[in-house]
């Protein structure tokens, strides 16, 4: 077995994030992007100098259809705890206007819906239902849960059973 605490977030992404997407049915080549950066980075002017800040970089972002994002993925490694990036993943999404948000650290997620103060609730559970909830082994559920919430105006809270 693998010590999770001693890997990296793009090991844990690339290991355990990317494989459970995979399994809950989501195409590698035309609905997950990874590492997309979306900002240049906040221009930082003191007197004469000008420098630019660190850009954002969203882990992964989820597309319905091409052009059409429906959830952010924060991750982070294992020594953070699963919900540790659910702040970031929120701003990235109310950022991009991307309806959902995910937080992952390899071993397991909380799915939120954005922007914040949508009344949501967070609900967590393992790697082996980020987006497929259900049932991974129905390929076609994790298309069916997001289509209906992204299609339906749903105030409620987003569950993932």
């Amino acid at each position: 077995m693998i010590d999770k605490r001693g890997l990296s977030e793009r090991d844990i992404c690339t290991k355990f994030i990317t494989p459970a997407l995979r399994q809950a049915g989501w195409d590698e080549m035309l609905q997950i992007r990874e590492e997309v950066t979306f900002t240049k980075g906040r221009i930082i002017v003191r007197g004469k100098l000008v420098a630019r800040g660190k850009a954002k970089r969203a882990d992964y972002i989820l597309y319905y259809k091409p052009n059409i994002p429906v959830a952010v993925i924060e991750a982070k490694d294992n020594s953070h705890s699963v919900g540790d990036g659910m702040q970031q993943a929120l701003d990235y999404a109310e950022t991009l206007h991307i309806p959902f948000a995910f937080s992952s650290n390899g071993d397991g997620n909380h799915l939120t819906r954005a922007p914040k103060g949508s009344g949501s609730v967070t609900r967590s559970s393992g790697t082996d239902c980020l987006l497929g909830c259900a049932n991974p082994s129905d390929r076609n559920h994790s298309m069916k849960y997001l289509r209906d919430r992204v299609e339906i105006v749903n105030p409620g809270p987003i569950m993932c059973y």
